[in-house]
């Protein structure tokens, strides 16, 4: 098999390159990612290197990292041509609900012209008889569900009601791989992540910046005085979840009018399980002083604000994840604790070693 994954540099994407390369052997993979600096390059540099050293344990693999915009359209035509992909899978993206606020060119370059930009290569997959993209697996967002009220979110919910331009560029893409899957027959599966947390994530991400506050005697700001509930999920579920989806494409079928169903789906992927943000930050702080970051007796309550809901942010996420577990038998089930407990402990080793 022959695989795309964009975003290679980013969270979800090296976790997933990493357990294609130990899983999957022998895999043809190659990762493309423009690495800027929405967050500490360090992060990213760290990713890349740990999945060349991953790489170089399975010689009968090969791993290509290219340096590049998805947004650069010549491109991206140009890796398709020659690399002839079996699946695509499209983690890059410009993420983060807030920052879509104070910059947000950088969601329609990514989200919007990206996209697109890896659509038309796939539809184009095909031309001249070639077997072209027999899946295209992309990242979509909790964030779709916007100010839906009834819970657990499903996919069976109507989302036309985003609150954040993210959001809208998200809804977006689920919307363009389906015209794309009617028109062309490309198999396209879009997984709703949900609040994806582990070692090596996002700094912008609650967990992760409240840790850098918190060790500097900063003070962390609780939206909506701590009444939000989030459904936290592991990164290894999150990779598991792929890698069964990656091998599962909608079936391709002829309609009773004679024309093609859109092979097409879309999944929550979440824990199924909110955490109260006050119950979460406790878990947080005992997490940190059990690894050593934080010591025993850390004045907690003198270090926390809680403030109003900010804009574009939303009380509750909370996954329906029935789909993927008929389909896949699977359900992320990771614990909290469990997995800030590797955080932590992934946080002490990158920060604290010296």
């Amino acid at each position: 098999m022959t695989i795309l994954v964009t975003g290679s540099a980013g969270f979800i994407g090296s976790s997933l390159v990493e357990r294609l390369l130990i899983a999957e052997s022998p895999i043809r993979i190659v990762g493309l990612d423009s690495v800027n600096d929405y967050y500490d390059i360090t992060i990213k540099e760290y990713r890349l290197n740990r999945l060349q050293q991953i790489a170089a344990q399975y010689p009968e693999s090969t791993y290509t990292f290219i340096k590049g915009n998805l947004a650069d359209k010549a491109l991206v035509n140009r890796l398709f041509t020659d690399y002839r992909f079996d699946v695509v899978v499209n983690l890059a993206a410009q993420a983060g609900v807030r920052y879509s606020i104070t910059n947000p060119d950088a969601y329609i370059e990514s989200n919007l012209i990206g996209f697109y930009n890896i659509l038309e290569a796939c539809r184009h997959s095909y031309d001249n008889g070639q077997s072209g993209v027999q899946h295209l697996v992309y990242a979509s967002s909790s964030s779709v569900y916007g100010s839906n009220t009834k819970v657990p979110y499903s996919t069976d919910d109507k989302v036309d009601n985003p609150v954040s331009l993210y959001a809208a560029t998200k809804k977006s893409n689920e919307l363009m791989a389906h015209a794309y899957s009617k028109l062309y027959d490309i198999p396209s599966t879009g997984l709703r992540f949900f609040t994806v947390y582990g070692p090596a994530g996002r700094p912008d991400m609650a967990y992760f910046s409240f840790t850098n506050k918190l060790i500097k005697g900063d003070t962390i700001q609780i939206f909506n005085y701590g009444n939000c509930k989030r459904d936290f999920t592991y990164i290894d579920d999150i990779v598991e979840g792929l890698q069964r989806i990656i091998h599962g494409a909608p079936q391709r079928k002829i309609g009773e009018d004679g024309l093609p169903v859109p092979p097409y789906k879309v999944y929550n992927i979440g824990n199924s399980n909110p955490e109260n943000l006050l119950d979460f930050v406790q878990i947080l702080q005992e997490e940190l002083i059990r690894a050593g970051i934080l010591p025993e007796d850390y004045n907690f309550e003198s270090h926390k604000q809680l403030v109003p809901m900010q804009l574009g942010d939303v009380p509750i996420t909370y996954a329906d994840t029935t789909a993927l577990e008929r389909d896949f038998n699977f359900k992320p089930h990771t614990p909290l604790r469990d997995g800030l407990r590797k955080f932590a402990e992934w946080y002490k080793i990158f920060y604290m070693k010296k």
